[in-house]
């Protein structure tokens, strides 16, 4: 491959996977203001509801401290009964009583519901699978992003509904879509889009070859009409080309909520925002590539039968990173971050849809806010009669009166952060707190790319990032997810876990930044290919040996039944899934080496000094992450970065001159405050699902 067509390609590269960490979201205004600390809401669906029940509803929400509320989501049909013919009056009605009663509305796109006539009368709008089949109406997320009629089509629909509302200051915001992921699609249009992208991105035909690796079983393309979307079933199935095809997939996602915004944004008074509402999906590069956005939020249930959490009941608290991850994961992408989605009660989609412990919905309340959300809503006020949601908790149960238990900590909440309101701190974020700010480098990207060619099937590229950030949050660290565009020497420490593809312009990047005096962490798998995912032609992840001051010899994956252990500081650590084995250079220091197999004695823990800075290499995945918080413990403790020792549960943030702390663990913990801490929330002792707020000095 020539320079020329090299240096295009990357920028391609860059442009299209790398949009969201560019930071040119839409001019941020000041949608929430400061004073007011977060905003509470919840959905409300006036179609499911006899209208001579709306008022009371609604009353109901606002009298239990509710500030806005968020309509018209999955409405199409009602909106747009027939093809052309638009029917606001019902929603008109529903605005107005929300307006009466002070709450704001969030106005929403209906794209994921489609109604019956426009699915009926073109078909090719469905969803195809791999297999040939398609979807069919009746339930969500079923029509296509690739299929140019319905791009179109859908844009009318949002047009009008812009038009109507777009300058009435009774909606103060927009949420397009609802839960938007990835457009995976094998119908006509999709592969014929695949087919501009890919033209767009590379150019011609040999430079797609080159970075596809083409030559190898002789699938070399002799041009763009010749190439399909892959069946990712298929064994044997060209990485690259899978690769390609799933970025297409979350472009065509993100370019699709851009053409939304687009239209609105031409119509809407500017103090109206627009966003969407994603679930943190840490593989998913459309999170945040839809730069026509003002700002993202996500959505986050913590109960439904997946995390067992700490201790015999932990299953009703919730896995306790998941919203201190997905804070960390979204704010460092968005001028400011909110929750659309918080889980108001027990579910009923989940493998096993337990009620959540008496607390829990109030301690997730305050973990959200922790992370510096300027707003939660919950989905939904009104528990469904009917429905795939039926038996889904709700602020009130299905009669529109009777509060929940959950409804009773959103309002207990609601009233707390009026506490908060009405006593303004001016005290400063701790010093020792902001000493310990770390970044963990992370490209959605890589994930994709690892998870396609895990070379063990006991791998799991998220549980390995996550032994890395537990052990930060155990610190009391503040943590930001970082992009590779963006700046790195506001960070003492930055930690890159598993960042296996990486350019020359990276690695020199991350060269500079040790040199100026930054410390550097990485783990097994980074580095060991170029920004293409292809292995470097020379040795074994060789561009990264002046960081690491040594080389990895070889890499090594253990039996499950067969696990071996790494030593340091006379600490045994048991590992299987992946091991780099290291050798030193003269100067580098061996923190850890391995034991039990033939390369015993070899190096698996190195730190070396490089210039100004430090880099330390993690050459192995450990079974449960107690060498990574070993090794971070002891980095740190080099450096001289204070850090605090939280037990597992245990959670610490700083905002607005507050301290929050809360408690996912199975027993109280005792938190020491600073002499003259004045406590708004809670007590020091802090219990199961408890919560500690107070001002800093």
């Amino acid at each position: 491959m020539n320079k020329q067509k090299l240096i295009r390609l990357i920028l391609i590269n860059f442009f299209l996977v790398n949009l969201f960490s560019t930071g040119t979201f839409a001019q941020e205004r000041n949608y929430f203001p400061p004073k007011e600390l977060t905003s509470v809401g919840a959905y409300y669906y006036p179609e499911h509801w006899d209208e001579s029940q709306w008022e009371r509803d609604i009353k109901k929400m606002a009298e239990m401290g509710f500030e806005f509320t968020h309509f018209a989501e999955f409405a199409w049909a009602q909106l747009e009964p027939e093809e052309g013919v638009y029917d606001f009056s019902w929603l008109d009605r529903a605005v107005a009583l929300a307006d009466k009663y002070n709450l704001k509305v969030v106005m929403c796109t209906s794209t994921a519901t489609p109604p019956v006539w426009l699915v009926r009368k073109h078909p090719d709008i469905l969803k195809q699978h791999e297999d040939g089949t398609r979807m069919d109406h009746g339930a969500r997320q079923h029509a296509s992003f690739s299929n140019e009629y319905y791009r179109s089509y859908s844009l009318k629909m949002i047009e009008e509904l812009a038009k109507h509302y777009g300058n009435d200051d009774r909606i103060f915001g927009w949420q397009l879509d609802n839960e938007p992921a990835a457009n995976v699609d094998y119908g006509e249009d999709a592969q014929k889009r695949f087919r501009e992208w890919l033209k767009e991105k590379y150019g011609n035909i040999k430079t797609l070859n080159e970075a596809w690796g083409t030559n190898f079983w002789s699938s070399t393309y002799n041009n763009f009409d010749e190439i399909n979307i892959p069946k990712h079933s298929q064994w044997g199935m060209n990485l690259y080309q899978r690769l390609d095809h799933s970025r297409f997939c979350d472009y065509e996602t993100s370019s699709f909520l851009d053409e939304q915004a687009k239209v609105i944004r031409q119509i809407v008074n500017p103090d109206q925002w627009i966003t969407t509402n994603y679930i943190p999906y840490y593989d998913a590069r459309y999170v945040g590539a839809s730069k026509e956005l003002d700002f993202i939020t996500y959505t986050r249930y913590m109960v439904y039968g997946e995390h067992p959490g700490i201790g015999p009941k932990g299953y009703r608290v919730g896995e306790y990173s998941r919203i201190a991850m997905a804070n960390d994961y979204f704010r460092p992408l968005t001028p400011i971050y909110g929750v659309m989605e918080l889980q108001p009660g027990q579910v009923n989609w989940g493998s096993i849809n337990s009620q959540p412990l008496p607390g829990a919905v109030r301690l997730w309340l305050w973990h959200v806010f922790a992370g510096g959300s300027k707003f939660t809503c919950t989905y939904r006020f009104r528990a469904p009669i009917y429905g795939y949601e039926q038996y889904h908790y709700g602020i009130v149960g299905p009669d529109g009166v009777t509060p929940t238990p959950g409804g009773l900590e959103y309002e207990k909440f609601i009233d707390e952060i009026e506490v908060l309101r009405n006593n303004p701190s001016e005290g400063q974020i701790p010093q020792d707190y902001l000493n310990r700010k770390t970044a963990i480098l992370y490209n959605p990207d890589n994930a994709v790319a690892i998870n396609n060619n895990k070379q063990t099937n006991v791998w799991y590229t998220e549980g390995h990032v996550l032994k890395y950030y537990k052990a930060l949050k155990a610190f009391g660290a503040p943590v930001d997810f970082i992009r590779d565009t963006m700046d790195f020497a506001q960070y003492p420490v930055i930690v890159a876990p598993a960042y296996q593809q990486m350019s020359i312009k990276l690695i020199d990047k991350l060269t500079e930044y040790v040199k100026n005096g930054g410390n550097l962490v990485m783990s097994v798998r980074t580095g060991h290919q170029n920004e293409l995912g292809h292995l470097w032609q020379a040795k074994h992840a060789e561009p990264l040996y002046e960081l690491i001051g040594g080389e990895i010899e070889f890499y090594d994956l253990l039996r499950p039944y067969a696990p071996d252990t790494v030593i340091m500081d006379n600490k045994k650590y048991a590992w299987t899934t992946w091991g780099d084995i290291l050798k030193a250079n003269n100067g580098t220091e061996t923190w850890g080496t391995y034991s039990g197999d033939f390369y015993a004695g070899k190096t698996a823990v190195t730190f070396n000094q490089l210039n100004k800075g430090t880099v330390t290499y993690i050459g192995v995945d450990s079974h449960n992450g107690k060498l990574e918080h070993a090794v971070l413990d002891k980095l740190y403790d080099r450096l001289d970065i204070d850090v605090k020792n939280y037990p597992k549960g245990v959670m610490v943030e700083y905002r607005d001159g507050y301290g929050i702390a809360v408690n996912y663990s199975n027993i109280n913990y005792n938190m020491e405050l600073p002499t003259g801490s004045e406590i708004l929330i809670g007590e020091t002792s802090i219990p199961t699902a408890g919560v500690l707020v107070w001002k800093t000095k």
